[in-house]
Parts: C-alpha cells; sequence; structure tokens
C-alpha cells in the first residue's frame, strides 16, 4: 500500500520532525526546571547537563531503532537480492517508507523466485525429448543471462542507495534516495512480468483464447486510449479507418498487446512536431493493420533484429525492457498472421495482416 504522506503521521519525514520538536521543548522546558530548583546556579546546571546526556543517549537509542536498524536490514535484503538469494525476507514492517520499501523488496524477491520455478518447471516437461530439451537449456541459459544483465544496474542502484541512506543525514536526500529505490524496484517488477508472459507463449505454457469482435471498432478505441486522449502529445495524427465493421476471430486480450506496444513504439520514436499516422484496411487477405512514425530510420542491421528479446535502438532518447516488439511477433507468429516494419521516405512503418471473419 502506497503511504499517503500528507495524511499518514509515520513517515519517515514527520517522525524526524516530531522528534525534534519534542526534544527541542523538552531541553527547553529541562532548562527552566532546573533554575527554579532550591540550589545553586552551579548545581543547577550538573543536573540540567546530566539530563541532557540523558536525552542524547535516548535519542541515539531511538535513532538506532527506527532508522539506522531498518537501513541495515534494507541493506542485507538488497545484497541478497544482488546475490539472487530468496530465502532472507526483509522483515521490516514499519508503516513509513521503510515498511513500504522492504514490502517491494519482498514482492520483487517472490517474482524472481517465481520465474526460476516457472523456468524449471518448463524444463522438467521438455525433458522427454532430447532436441526440446537442448533448445530449453538455451532458452534457460539465455534467460538467466538476460535477467542477471537486465537486473544487474537497477540492483546495483538499490544497494547504492540504500547504503547512501546509511549515512545520510539531510532529511530531502534520504527522502530522493528512497524514491528512486521504489521506482527501481518497481521497474524491475515489470521487467519480470513482461519477460515471464513472454516465456510462457514461447513454452507453450498459455493458451490463446480466440472470439469474434470488430476490429475497427476495437483499434479505434485503444488508439483513442493511446494517442487522442494525451494532453502531452507532441505530433500530428492520422488515421484511416474503415467505415463500416470487419469482425476478426482472434484472441482480444493478447492483440490488445500487439497493438499497445506498436502504437506506444511509434509514440516514442516519432520526430517532435512529425508525423503519426495509423491506418486499418481491408484487402483480399484480410485486414491491413499498420503505423507509421516520422522520424529516424532504422538501419539494415537492426530491422534483422528488431523482432528479437531485449533489442534497444541504440539511438532512441528512451529507455525500455526490450520485450515490447519481441511478445507482438511472439503472438503474430502463433497465430500465422504476417507482420513487418520497414522504412519508408522519413520514418518507419510497422504492419500486420490479421483474416476477417463474416
Amino acid at each position: 500500500m502506497k503511504i499517503n504522506e500528507n495524511m499518514n503521521i509515520f513517515t519517515i519525514r514527520k517522525k524526524i520532525l516530531l522528534a525534534s520538536k519534542l526534544i527541542g521543548v523538552a531541553l527547553i522546558v529541562s532548562y527552566i526546571l532546573s533554575t527554579k530548583l532550591p540550589v545553586n546556579a552551579d548545581i543547577s546546571f550538573v543536573i540540567w547537563l546530566a539530563f541532557v546526556v540523558v536525552l542524547i543517549c535516548a535519542i541515539d537509542l531511538l535513532m538506532a531503532r527506527f532508522i539506522t536498524k531498518p537501513v541495515s536490514e534494507l541493506n542485507e535484503a538488497a545484497k541478497n537480492l544482488a546475490e539472487l538469494d530468496f530465502s532472507k525476507p526483509c522483515k521490516v514492517t514499519s508503516l513509513d517508507e521503510f515498511g513500504e520499501l522492504s514490502e517491494s523488496l519482498n514482492k520483487m524477491a517472490e517474482n524472481l523466485q517465481q520465474a526460476f520455478v516457472s523456468l524449471e518447471d518448463a524444463n522438467l516437461k521438455l525433458e522427454q525429448d532430447v532436441e526440446q530439451k537442448k533448445r530449453l537449456l538455451a532458452e534457460r541459459k539465455e534467460l538467466v543471462d538476460n535477467l542477471s544483465h537486465e537486473m544487474k544496474t537497477p540492483l546495483g542502484v538499490i544497494r547504492a542507495y540504500t547504503e547512501g541512506l546509511q549515512d545520510e543525514t539531510d532529511e530531502g536526500k534520504r527522502q530522493k534516495y528512497t524514491e528512486v529505490i521504489i521506482q527501481e524496484t518497481e521497474r524491475m517488477n515489470c521487467l519480470i512480468t513482461t519477460l515471464l508472459d513472454l516465456s510462457a507463449l514461447e513454452n507453450g505454457a498459455t493458451n490463446l483464447q480466440p472470439e469474434r469482435f470488430d476490429f475497427v471498432e476495437f483499434v479505434e478505441t485503444i488508439a483513442g486510449r493511446l494517442l487522442i486522449d494525451t494532453p502531452d502529445a507532441d505530433f500530428v495524427l492520422e488515421y484511416e479507418l474503415p467505415e463500416s465493421p470487419a469482425y476478426v476471430y482472434t484472441d482480444q486480450g493478447r492483440m490488445e498487446q500487439v497493438l499497445d506496444n506498436l502504437i506506444v513504439n511509434a509514440k516514442r520514436n516519432v520526430s517532435p512536431g512529425g508525423i503519426l499516422k495509423l491506418s486499418l484496411t481491408e484487402e483480399k487477405d484480410g485486414l491491413h493493420f499498420s503505423i507509421y512514425n516520422e522520424g529516424r530510420e532504422i538501419s539494415k542491421e537492426d530491422l534483422k533484429k528488431i523482432w528479437t528479446k531485449f533489442y534497444r535502438n541504440p539511438n532512441a532518447s528512451y529507455g525500455g525492457s526490450g520485450l515490447g516488439l519481441a511478445i507482438v511477433a511472439q503472438i503474430l507468429s502463433m497465430q500465422g498472421f504476417s507482420y513487418g516494419v520497414e522504412n519508408q521516405p522519413g520514418g518507419v512503418k510497422f504492419y500486420f495482416t490479421i483474416p476477417a471473419v463474416k
């Protein structure tokens, strides 16, 4: 559950602010009381100084309990994740940013463990066929290598910022460090979920659920959500859709993934103020969908790699998982739909063809 800092009095910043105010009040009150004691000024000062020493010790114990100890446990959990050790969950359960971070780390550990368990299950299913087993082992090695490579950077960031929390006293920086760590854990969770979905598609663990629906209305709805209802759009949208319904028989949820990835990819790569054109036309072999974005063309070498896992355009100004187009290719290939990408004057066009039904 996300912490609402405006409502929750247990955030780290508010704990520190409350503690500092209470300490200030305690020092003032103790000093006033010590001056009222029926003793001389020197003895009164010694009594007040002794109180200050006790107060400092108490503050040190409280800081160790509420800040230093949770940070140490979070640091240890991050180290375990960096070493792919999921057997020791983080036990920080406080109702503040540390508790939220602990929950995110534990959730990420569960997803990672599930990824490897799912991979082992797939391995057992394919052991009956030697060729299939060899292929699976190669895929497993690729998956582990990719996971290790893709998670190395965010795990390093998590560990570095967690260690930074131990020594950082500036509350603003501590809040910033916490936000960065949470963002990295969410990014890793998204990567793992997407990779698990792609692995399930590749290994046949997920079956398609085809149904009949109007593809024109379907495209119009998704395009409206991703393109028309975008307040910060910096492109000129052009589109061409049939005026009458055109029906298809396919997995609607998976085709939504296809359109989402293709449209988002076009939005990310369209040049500022450039043309983004979406087209759906009825042809002899079915419905032909295409999306064109004006911008930098793709080199011939990269055109051959663009559908592979973890491919990233070296000239792109954004960071993605490199799995979106791989999922598109897998879903369309599973159904025998033709698809492709080509450079056109001033930009790039992605397309696929889906059979129409009555």
